[in-house]
């Protein structure tokens, strides 16, 4: 009887606990929410005593609250003390991995892409593979930095890592032989450039980290010395980085205060407006930015940022659409909570974070294109496998460069800006003010129906009195 009342006061507790600290906006919901706090603690209870093996109550509890902030989106996560400390004290730039970019899609740890010259890369890792197991340990609902953490390890350890691919003719992905990797120090090399001919400068920017503005600077500086006067920045398969090198390439091109991006949420303090500064090193520069599927974050806050001021040409595919602020708060226990307080919207309003889970939004979120041009997944890869195999790693042989495969997106690219990229950008604000304007004309047809709605109805009441 006493271990009896102990769960349900421990079921309260956490009640309270979920009322109270994890959303405090839900203190004038209370009453309403009785109900159903009343049925947790019921089944907490029941759960205790009858289920066919032995569980204690924080087991339950603890499960309960990851289930809750887990139902949220896959980027808010219940952080359990050793996970929180872990987080606080995380600050290694180089580590023992893999050398796998990673994001969470549709409940799956998904490859954004493999790093140049990692194991991952050497092992013929693609874009878009799920990770099932890691040493056998199923990961599948793992939060995404557990199964970081299971993949990281001492240099030169050994891990076994289970993948899935998708079958691009059934859909349906499909288990891979096991990989079996050796760790070693990554250290990402994050950008390659040259001339794609006399006037035509290309930089191909692997991600956002903590040298990407240095790296970048270099580049275009040599570009530039090489009679540079057009641009094809390449974000494919960028799954992005820092906000602050999101912002700080983002200036190298666009001054005058100009929006980059802004963040907003339900309260007033989570809104933020990123700027660039008075003036831009090159403010005048044709360009070209290369997105697609595998570009995501700060990838989408640049060509957001560039698209929207009319700085540059987007050519590609829609972008990923990965884009939200995760605040970390401690808990009373040792615990932390890693919580979505807001998102990041292009300097025009447009939502970069795209809702995987909810099929009926599938239109909103990511960056679309000024020009599209699709290309067959598999002959995508070849080119990312190919730009990939060019990025220099200091140490080894400088790469050959050699390019086999044929690239439509590039191709592209550069005849848009051999034609002058101001006729696109003249024409997608010719096709955004002829929408603004149908958009004007039917809200002003429906205020008029609704008007005439409510003439009729109070003719009507008027006639049965």
């Amino acid at each position: 009887m006493k271990n009896n009342k102990s769960t349900k006061i421990a079921a309260w507790v956490a009640a309270v606990f979920f009322v109270g600290t994890l959303f405090p906006y839900a203190y004038s919901a209370v009453d309403g929410g009785l109900k159903q706090l009343r049925t947790f603690v019921n089944v907490v209870e029941y759960v205790k005593e009858n289920y066919v093996e032995p569980t204690d109550s924080d087991t339950l509890i603890t499960g309960a609250i990851r289930g809750v902030v887990g139902q949220l989106d896959d980027f808010s996560q219940y952080l359990e003390p050793s996970d929180y400390k872990a987080l606080k004290n995380d600050t290694r730039g180089d580590f023992g991995g893999l050398g796998i970019r990673l994001s969470k899609v549709e409940g799956f740890i998904t490859v954004m892409s493999p790093m140049p010259n990692t194991p991952a890369f050497k092992a013929g890792v693609m874009p878009g593979d799920r990770i099932l197991f890691v040493d056998d340990q199923d990961v599948t609902d793992m939060d995404l930095d557990e199964a970081v953490e299971l993949m990281r390890g001492p240099v030169g350890s050994k891990v076994k890592i289970t993948m899935s691919r998708k079958n691009e003719k059934t859909g349906k992905y499909e288990n891979l032989p096991d990989y079996n990797f050796k760790r070693e120090k990554i250290v990402p090399e994050v950008v390659y450039y040259r001339m794609l001919d006399k006037e035509t400068g290309y930089v191909y920017l692997v991600d956002f980290s903590g040298h990407s503005t240095e790296e970048m600077q270099k580049a275009l500086k040599a570009l530039s010395k090489q009679g540079m006067k057009s641009l094809v920045l390449d974000l494919r398969f960028n799954p992005g980085g820092l906000l602050a090198g999101a912002v700080e390439v983002a200036e190298m091109f666009m001054g005058d205060k100009q929006m980059i991006v802004y963040t907003q949420g339900r309260k007033p303090e989570y809104y933020q407006e990123f700027r660039t500064g008075a003036k831009a090193d090159y403010p005048d520069i044709p360009m070209a930015v290369l997105i697609n599927q595998g570009s995501a974050s700060a990838s989408e806050i640049v060509s957001g940022a560039l698209q929207d001021n009319d700085r540059a040409v987007i050519v590609g595919q829609r972008s990923f659409g990965k884009a939200s602020v995760q605040q970390v708060l401690p808990l009373n226990d040792g615990a932390g909570l890693r919580l979505t307080v807001a998102k990041y919207y292009t300097p025009k309003g447009r939502l970069i974070q795209r809702d995987y889970r909810d099929k009926s939004k599938a239109n909103e979120g990511g960056i679309f294109p000024d020009v599209e041009v699709k290309m067959d997944p598999e002959e995508e890869v070849k080119i990312f496998m190919q730009y990939n195999n060019l990025v220099y790693t200091p140490g080894k042989e400088e790469p050959k460069m050699e390019f086999k495969e044929k690239d439509p997106v590039l191709d592209k690219a550069v005849e848009i800006l051999k034609d002058g990229p101001e006729k696109i950008i003249a024409k997608k604000a010719e096709m955004e003010k002829a929408a603004a304007e149908k958009a004007e004309q039917q809200a002003a047809a429906g205020a008029l129906q609704e008007k005439q709605s409510n003439a009729d109805k109070q003719d009507k009441e008027k006639g049965n009195k």
